[in-house]
């Protein structure tokens, strides 16, 4: 093994030679093919399945702000049985 990379990684030696990296326009021309590639590959749900995923986030918003507000409503119930309610006389 041989350290050969300018960042310090260790690499198997080898005899091919580096392969020359495109110049600055030739790579982002090559990125832009590879973007629209994707973009290809990029499936649109039908509306149906919009309408259930839509019904799915929302339910999840829903039981999670219930969550919390019944947590807010727990932590208001106990500091208040800890610290007591200011201006009320203790027994």
């Amino acid at each position: 093994m041989v350290q050969d990379e300018p960042a310090g990684d260790v690499v198997a030696k080898s005899d091919a030679p580096r392969e020359k990296k495109p110049n600055f326009f030739a790579r982002i021309a090559i990125f832009i093919r590879q973007v629209f590639a994707e973009l290809r590959k990029v499936v649109t749900p039908t509306r149906q399945e919009l309408l259930k995923f839509t019904a799915v986030v929302l339910g999840f918003v829903v039981v999670m702000m219930a969550i919390v507000y019944g947590l807010d409503v727990l932590f208001v119930w106990l500091t208040t049985i800890v610290f007591g309610v200011p201006g009320t006389p203790t027994p």
